[in-house]
């Protein structure tokens, strides 16, 4: 809301901008009309310091190290809490009753099944295409199979819709990692939960049962909820801008999931895994780490610091003990794990980065857990969007339900030629 106004002054003219407080983090200046009443656009590329939207859903405060989800920590949520619970509270702003979870589950349950013609869709695709190539095209797809819950109009629609993403994105991972593999698919057991019946649908083959590891499952459980949403991030921002056009909900997740795929943005939990690589043994990191603060050497250290969190990461310190828990659980011996404990903790009492706050991400955690676990790391990103898929749908919700939400139209700043005569192809 507005209760008061600041003072933009350019020339001779000088404009009120009213100044709206949230119920957290840093006022808004509203120049929704700046454009009309001075002829005169903001530049911010990248939207760093712009709103683009009123959200209730996700607060983050970098300087301080906190992630709310509806006003609930990220830590006691991951805690305390199960990633239907958390779905729940995205989509619906509180946390569900023991009843409310109940039939949740059981709705989510019975959208996991994928139509049996996409079987056949997957099979159009190379055996060596990435899995988000994949997964970019079957959920775009999905509205032709689907398309009796396409009327963004109808907030049943919408609500069916948010259900079937929520629910089919583990059995779309699942069977993008068994087309690489060339295993057959597995269908969705509803007697498991969430997680567990993804790690089924992944990892279990029909020859034999699979038996969930509780440990193994609570551990991804904890990764999809602190990756659920992350507020009006490059991907969450994409599902909105599509969203915004009238695009039915299976498009906008596509085009978050195509976002997603960039380096600079899922990609980063892969990048640290492949650091660790880099490095190879233990005995090596004392070179590594002063090559990290040499500014003329190219390499950096990654799954270290985050562009918003200027502190420490919160969801790292939940990685943190469910790293070691995993580790041990699974007795694996890999060198780059050795790597990773012993990196983490140098860097945590090294003077250089303690002045930088580089401290461990979620990112940096995240890649030793899934590897551990046994996905290889073009899975990492499809594991993102699987998470992230919650998030987006109550973003692109909130969106949808906005009166005030308009299509997305960016400006800019022209600086190419300036209106000039046609020269005809003779004379050229």
């Amino acid at each position: 809301m507005a209760d008061n106004n600041a003072t933009l002054t350019i020339g001779d003219n000088s404009y009120a901008l009213p100044v709206m407080k949230g119920s957290e983090g840093p006022d808004v200046l509203d120049i929704r009309k700046l454009y009309s009443a001075s002829d005169h656009f903001t530049f911010d590329p990248g939207f760093t310091s712009t709103a683009s939207c009123e959200s209730a859903i996700t607060f983050i405060d970098g300087d301080e190290g906190i992630l709310l989800h509806r006003g609930y920590s990220i830590e006691e949520l991951s805690e305390k809490s199960s990633f239907m619970e958390v779905s729940y509270l995205l989509l619906n702003g509180e946390l569900p009753s023991k009843a409310q979870l109940g039939d949740f589950s059981q709705t989510i349950s019975r959208h996991t099944m994928l139509h049996e013609q996409l079987a056949t869709f997957y099979r159009g695709f190379r055996r060596d295409a990435h899995p988000m190539a994949i997964m970019c095209g079957v959920v775009g797809a999905l509205s032709a199979f689907y398309h009796d819950s396409t009327d963004i109009s109808d907030p049943t629609h919408r609500m069916i819709s948010s259900h079937r993403l929520i629910a089919k994105m583990p059995t779309i991972a699942a069977m993008a990692y068994k087309y690489s593999m060339g295993q057959p698919f597995l269908y969705p057991d509803n007697s498991l939960s969430y997680t567990g019946n993804f790690l089924r649908m992944t990892f279990g083959v029909p020859a034999e049962p699979y038996f969930v590891n509780p440990v193994i499952e609570r551990a991804m459980d904890r990764i999809f909820i602190l990756h659920a949403d992350h507020e009006q991030n490059a991907s969450t921002s994409t599902v909105r801008l599509a969203g915004s056009s009238g695009a039915n909900p299976f498009a906008c997740i596509a085009a978050g999931i195509a976002c997603l795929w960039g380096p600079a943005h899922g990609g980063a939990n892969e990048a640290a895994l492949n650091m660790l690589r880099e490095i190879g043994t233990p005995d090596k990191i004392p070179h590594y780490i002063e090559r990290a603060k040499d500014k003329n050497d190219p390499f950096r250290l990654m799954g270290f610091g985050h562009r918003v969190y200027k502190n420490y990461d919160p969801r790292a310190t939940v990685m943190q003990k469910t790293v070691r828990e995993v580790l041990t659980e699974l007795k694996v011996s890999d060198p780059i794990f050795d790597v990773a404990l012993q990196l983490e903790e140098m860097a945590l009492n090294d003077p250089y980065f303690i002045e930088k706050k580089l401290f461990p991400n979620v990112d940096f955690y995240s890649g030793i857990i899934l590897s551990a676990i046994g996905f290889p790391t073009e899975m990492f990103t499809v594991l993102f969007a699987l998470s992230r898929t919650v998030g987006w749908v109550a973003q692109w919700n909130e969106m949808i339900s906005d009166p005030g939400q308009k299509i997305g139209r960016p400006r800019q700043l022209y600086t190419g030629p300036q209106a000039r005569p046609y020269t005809s192809f003779d004379a050229r």
